[in-house]
């Protein structure tokens, strides 16, 4: 009898195990099952005695090891060929080795679209990494590099540091949360892109890329001039910029002591269609503020024309009456007043600038001119 009282009890609390289980919500019947890792590298190496298990997905541009940062910079733009071994790819001599910076590992891995290398630097304290670098910029600055950090596509994540050399992959990777590190005191982030406060007082993060060629992040201005007539440039410089109240169309070469044009006999040969001149010409007085205006046909052969003079210039006193040249899309104006100049910017045209080794602050406009070595800016350097 006793025997089967516990038969009995033990059918009753079974019964009752099932009936409880099958009243239970089907999504809460068990823990979930882990998530597979998403890859190799995102596993960690099991400790004695315990299970492996997988790491934890980097938050952002927050990766715990280079295979990691890889991946990441993976999702932007390409990074081949990871390499930790000696340098033959990039002379990393302008870089923080391992154990400075609080550098604890770099590598260099491929961007073949960009035909690049990027440097990657897991960093282990990043506001003391910022430090360093802002200190670094400070001391280039101090040597007389004013330019220094203001073109260097440095981004930094959480935990990592990407270098590049090439605009292109800059300009994919401010597409992630890696931003752009700028410790330069002259640098201002243009309008539209993000401004964010770096870990150091003195910096600022960014997703603006500056490069040097003009072809980093676009910054906003006036579409380029144009016109269809000698009368209809005439109409959109003057009197805003230049003083055509005053004016003769002529392609005849026409030059002062005082104002040197940028085109000389040659109109044609400079790709000039249509050309007039403005202000007081020379006669009882001398000449008194002349600009010219072109209607350009051949845009490429003025600005070869202009290099060909700018880097007759390189090495010697630059002559003050010399005027530069703004271009449009299809005109440009010839000056040598810089008030003049600085008006027209406002109006769409921008100046070539053939200098070489040519840098300008962020927020200046560039764009790419149409003859290699040379660009379309609006910045212009003390006595230029």
């Amino acid at each position: 009898m006793r025997l089967q009282r516990i038969f009995a009890a033990t059918a009753t609390l079974a019964a009752l195990t099932t009936l409880s289980t099958a009243c239970e919500d089907p999504a809460k019947a068990g823990p979930p099952a882990a998530k597979p890792s998403a890859s190799p590298a995102a596993s960690t190496a099991p400790t004695a005695g315990a299970p492996a298990q997988a790491s934890p997905t980097a938050a952002g541009a927050a990766p715990a090891t280079l295979a990691e940062a890889q991946a990441y910079v993976r999702k932007y733009t390409s990074c081949e060929d990871l390499s930790t071994g000696p340098a033959d790819r990039v002379n990393l001599a302008g870089y923080a080795p391992v154990g400075a910076w609080s550098v604890t590992e770099r590598g260099i891995c491929s961007d073949t679209k960009e035909q690049d290398e990027i440097v990657l630097s897991m960093v282990s304290d990043m506001k003391a990494h910022q430090q360093a670098y802002k200190d670094h910029i400070t001391k280039r600055l101090d040597e007389g590099y004013w330019d220094a950090g203001l073109y260097d596509p440095y981004l930094v994540g959480k935990s990592f540091v990407a270098t590049a050399r090439k605009t292109g992959t800059g300009l994919a990777l401010v597409k992630s949360d890696l931003r752009v590190l700028v410790c330069n005191p002259d640098f201002t982030v243009p309008e539209g892109y993000k401004k964010e406060k770096a870990l150091v007082d003195g910096c600022v993060l960014t997703d603006f890329v500056n490069a040097r060629d003009g072809r980093g992040s676009p910054v906003k201005g006036p579409a380029l001039a144009s016109a269809g007539s000698i009368e209809e440039l005439r109409n959109l410089v003057s009197p805003k910029a230049v003083d055509c109240t005053e004016m003769l169309v002529t392609n005849e070469h026409i030059a002062s002591i005082d104002y040197q044009p940028v085109v000389g006999r040659d109109v044609a040969g400079a790709g000039v269609k249509q050309r007039a001149v403005c202000g007081k010409l020379g006669g009882a007085t001398r000449a008194h503020n002349l600009n010219w205006l072109d209607l350009v046909a051949d845009m490429k052969a003025l600005q070869t024309l202009s290099k060909e003079s700018q880097l007759a210039e390189v090495g010697h006193q630059r002559s003050l009456t010399q005027s530069k040249l703004l271009v449009g899309t299809n005109v440009a104006v010839e000056s040598n007043n810089p008030a003049v100049r600085k008006a027209l910017y406002k109006l769409g045209f921008l100046r070539l600038d053939c200098e070489p080794a040519f840098s300008a602050p962020a927020g200046s406009r560039i764009r790419p001119a149409q003859v290699d070595g040379c660009v379309l800016t609006d910045f212009e350097r003390p006595g230029v």
